[in-house]
């Protein structure tokens, strides 16, 4: 990871934190954006409330097409989406 301190040092009491030992555990790599939700649990809960307006609040484009946006995007980034 680009930020090595962050991926060694999630939040054990947060959700994400339990996810990605829960991963580790079966042997699974934790996808990067887990480890940043992890380390600062709270930034997490406005990105995901950020996330779900631009994706599902009043919009002229659907939420298919934003969703196929937002695929697109993550593939040119060379991201998993």
């Amino acid at each position: 990871m680009f930020l090595k301190h962050v991926e060694e040092n999630p939040d054990p009491a947060s959700a994400m934190g339990r996810r990605i030992r829960r991963l580790a555990e079966l042997g699974i790599e934790a996808p990067q954006i887990l480890h940043i939700f992890a380390y600062k649990p709270a930034m997490a809960e406005a990105l995901g409330e950020f996330s779900e307006i631009v994706m599902r609040g009043p919009s002229p484009l659907s939420p298919g097409l934003r969703e196929l946006i937002a695929a697109f995007t993550s593939d040119r980034n060379h991201c998993v989406f």
